[in-house]
């Protein structure tokens, strides 16, 4: 072999091992870059399945009513599955209950204003939860309050009581007072029998009648009537303590 065909195949060799290390140095670069984009994507935050969750309903309910049926629905947005609800704190009024559908519902036994929280979770998980405060207040349908306290006036016992409906309903209303002595004795002072309408707010009923010489307690009855929803108000007060007719009829 010659000089020159001896250099030729080494010149050859030489452009043939520079291209197989060109070929891998590029390989092991697009291997690094596809390895950098996956550790990339792996390291990226999930993205979110839904919107978050949202209570819709106001932080006031509307009132209800005792002894009277009251439902309410509470509802929500957001999330990707079946909502869970339950009371986290404070207390519903006693008759009342939330089921885990939402729906709230019962018979509230006594009025005041109750106070709670309430929380919702997407698909049961706690660490979806969502919490909102609410505010029911129950009404007494029917109250009665003393505007003039029962008191003596010679040989008479008398006075007023406001009476008011905040019912949805006009209500046919019978009006009772008793002076009840210690003997048991009970005289009435007192009687109305009318339709109270709904809305009203208090309306003065006097009372009043003469006794003989004693010692009485009053008892203030009211009860209210809606025949057509066969629902019956009721609200009753009395004198802390006797009261002295000390001067004769």
């Amino acid at each position: 072999m010659t000089k020159v065909q001896t250099t030729r195949r080494i010149l050859k060799l030489v452009l043939l091992v520079a291209g197989a290390v060109g070929m891998a140095a590029c390989q092991f670069a697009g291997s690094g870059a596809a390895r950098g984009e996956l550790a990339e994507t792996e390291g990226a935050p999930a993205p979110q399945d839904g919107q978050a969750v949202v209570i819709e309903n106001d932080s006031e309910l509307p009132p209800a009513y005792p002894h009277r049926l009251y439902e309410l629905h509470f509802h929500a947005h957001g999330g990707v599955s079946a909502f869970h609800w339950r009371v986290e704190k404070g207390a519903l009024p006693p008759g009342m209950k939330l089921d885990d559908s939402g729906l709230l519902r019962g018979e509230p036994e006594r009025p005041g204003e109750f106070q709670f929280t309430v929380s919702v979770t997407d698909g049961g998980n706690r660490e979806s939860a969502v919490q909102k405060g609410f505010i029911l207040r129950v009404v007494a349908a029917l109250a009665i309050n003393w505007k003039v306290p029962a008191r003596v006036n010679g040989n008479r016992i008398e006075g007023s009581v406001e009476v008011s409906n905040t019912s949805p309903d006009d209500m046919d209303l019978t009006f009772v007072v008793l002076a009840v002595a210690g003997n048991g004795r009970a005289t009435a002072i007192g009687y109305q029998h009318f339709k109270l309408r709904r809305g009203t707010v208090a309306m003065e009923l006097p009372f009043g009648e003469t006794l003989p010489h004693g010692g009485y307690v009053v008892h203030v009855d009211a009860v209210g009537e809606v025949a057509p929803k066969k629902l019956i108000y009721r609200d009753r007060m009395e004198t802390p303590r006797p009261l002295q007719v000390t001067v004769g009829p």
